[in-house]
């Protein structure tokens, strides 16, 4: 022993030790040498990952003492005698198997490399703060970058560890209690990368708050990951004949390319409507009901479905109202969509690009109206697939266009 330490001594090498997920580590390492490396290389714990290497990206987090640490810079010797805990180290904790269960559920990681790290501190999150809300588990995360998933999922996994643990059996509250004494809701977040900005609730589709279709308005609460957008599109026909024809949900869903009818009635229809991802192709099954007030020309139409492929599952609300235009030869429909994608399929939904998109696939569908308006027949009209590739592909085109035209 006496003859290693001289060798390491002579090497620059220093002999450290430390406590990782419960089994003492001795190994002797260069001072330089950062603790997400000692775990990885002279442990072989590789489920810490390390990503950025500069502290920023939050992926290499790891538990010290039961503090949230970026392994990738701080030194290992700085850790001698300490207890490290890594993503390996929870196999028994009922916390950690209550919040991989929920991430897996809300769709909280997409190329999981960054889970590692988001997963120690969702861990550091329920059991410091047992009352944090929304906003307080974004402000906690902000040290934690996801390129995925859009933190929604994240978000929503955290909170349903910390409700379901105000009734799960007294282990599982038992284990989110081991806190320091000095821990308390109102500790201050680990890491202050930036400030969250509270971006306030989605509101719910124009006619539904206007209260003229019958509809209650979803609360502020059930409307948290949605997204909410206006767009509308005119045709030359009438207003009384485009509300009655809009209100064949048949001939409606013929205008929607992908879209076919399996069955319906005087106000629910169910049926599928294929999606095209690029090389991802996806049918969502589903249902949807009508509302309609003749009065004011005002409908709601409320679905949701699954794909049974991917397990995304998605929910949305169109409401539209006809407004007659130039001596009422023409109208305008004006829409106003609020939507939620859930699952794999949940990041093709975050692009800056996805209003444009929405727009152009109304633009489309409005086109298609006239045309069945018009006379044309159902089989006359594009059935394939919507495919998201090319729709996004001709927005980025038309936006170069436009710069270059200016």
């Amino acid at each position: 022993m006496q003859a290693n330490a001289q060798i390491n001594q002579q090497a620059g090498m220093q002999a450290i030790r430390l406590h990782v997920n419960g089994r003492e580590q001795q190994h002797a390492v260069a001072p330089r040498t950062h603790l997400g490396d000692f775990v990885r290389e002279h442990c072989g714990l590789t489920g810490t990952h390390l990503g950025c290497e500069h502290g920023v990206c939050g992926a290499c987090t790891v538990l010290v003492n039961d503090q949230p640490v970026r392994s990738c810079i701080t030194f290992a010797v700085a850790c001698e005698g300490k207890t490290v805990q890594t993503i390996e180290g929870y196999e028994s904790d009922p916390i950690m198997a209550s919040l991989r269960t929920a991430f897996s559920q809300e769709h909280a990681l997409q190329c999981g490399y960054c889970t590692p790290g988001m997963l120690a501190t969702a861990y550091d999150i329920v059991r410091r703060l047992p009352d944090a809300d929304e906003h307080r588990i974004r402000v906690e995360l902000s040290g934690n970058l996801c390129r995925c998933t859009g933190y929604v999922g994240i978000v929503r996994a955290i909170q349903s560890v910390l409700a379901n643990l105000k009734s799960e059996p007294p282990s599982a509250a038992a284990a989110a209690q081991a806190l320091p004494q000095s821990a308390s809701s109102q500790a201050a977040p680990i890491f202050r990368t930036f400030t969250a900005r509270d971006e306030g609730p989605v509101s719910a589709a124009a006619p539904a708050e206007a209260g003229t279709t019958g509809a209650t308005s979803a609360s502020a609460e059930e409307r948290k990951g949605w997204t909410h957008m206006d767009d509308s599109f005119s045709v030359d026909f009438p207003p009384e004949q485009v509300w009655e024809f809009m209100g064949d949900v048949t001939a409606l869903a013929s205008c929607l390319p992908g879209a076919e009818v399996l069955e319906n009635d005087a106000s629910t229809v169910k049926g599928k409507i294929a999606i095209k991802f690029g090389p991802i192709a996806a049918a969502f099954n589903g249902a949807a009901s009508l509302e309609r007030n003749d009065a004011d020309r005002v409908g709601m139409l409320r679905g949701a479905g699954a794909d049974t492929i991917s397990h995304s599952r998605a929910k949305g609300d169109i409401g539209y109202r006809v407004i007659g235009l130039e001596g009422g030869q023409r109208t305008r429909v004006e829409i106003s969509l609020d939507h939620m994608l859930q699952g794999p399929l949940a990041q093709f939904s975050r692009s800056g690009l996805v209003k444009d998109f929405v727009s152009r696939m109304i633009a489309d569908f409005g086109r298609n109206l006239a045309a069945r308006m018009g006379g044309a027949e159902a089989s006359e009209l594009p059935s394939q697939k919507i495919s998201v590739f090319k729709m996004f592909c001709s927005v980025v085109f038309a936006r170069i266009k436009g710069i270059f035209k200016q």
